[in-house]
């Protein structure tokens, strides 16, 4: 689906038209999974997310200024909303009873769990690392490595519709922004 049939299909389901908002459903919905699918989210929490993507497109139908821009703030919504989901799932993690007891009786030393906690600490720094240098890419990079870091991952041609992109191109363009990410990641001196 190009950038010009995604904005006629808006307008159409902003004006009401159902089938037009049913087309554009189908037609985008490969998009909305693939940033869920890459957040590892689980099943139900993946379908939350993708009910939660679409209100939100119903709830600002007025504001979209660039219709063409759907897709990126369809994907952009999503990587939010999957990001939400995460954060509120760390705040809550049910601990059984059993679970409680048995902690004492791991054999980890404090100093096992230190280390462990540190290792842990670094990971999620070279994440948000990862995702500050990932934000600096371009939109068109950005876009193209969120659709290709789905599980599994799609076709070309499926990508080539969805993002406008000649399927030739999605190989080069998909280098070249990888090594921009590895340059952005080379300055901030993560490996």
């Amino acid at each position: 689906m190009d950038r010009d049939s995604i904005a006629s299909l808006f307008l159409a389901a902003a004006e009401g038209d159902a089938a037009a908002w049913k087309a554009l459903v189908e037609g985008m919905t490969p998009l909305v999974w693939s940033v869920i699918r890459a957040h590892r989210l689980s099943d139900a929490d993946g379908a939350e997310v993708f009910q939660t993507t679409w209100l939100r497109l119903t709830q600002h139908l007025g504001r979209i200024r660039e219709p063409e821009k759907v897709g990126s703030w369809l994907a952009s919504t999503a990587r939010h909303e999957c990001l939400k989901v995460i954060h509120a799932a760390r705040r809550v993690s049910p601990v059984g009873d059993l679970e409680i007891l048995d902690r004492g009786s791991g054999g980890d030393t404090p100093e096992d769990e230190l280390i462990r906690s540190e290792e842990a600490a670094a990971d999620s720094e070279r994440v948000r690392q990862l995702w500050q240098a990932f934000e600096e890419l371009g939109e068109t990079c950005r876009r193209l490595l969120r659709v290709l870091m789905a599980s599994p991952r799609p076709h070309y041609s499926d990508v080539s519709s969805a993002l406008g992109i000649p399927v030739g191109s999605i190989g080069p363009t998909r280098q070249r922004c990888l090594r921009r990410l590895g340059a952005l990641l080379a300055e901030r001196g993560v490996r």
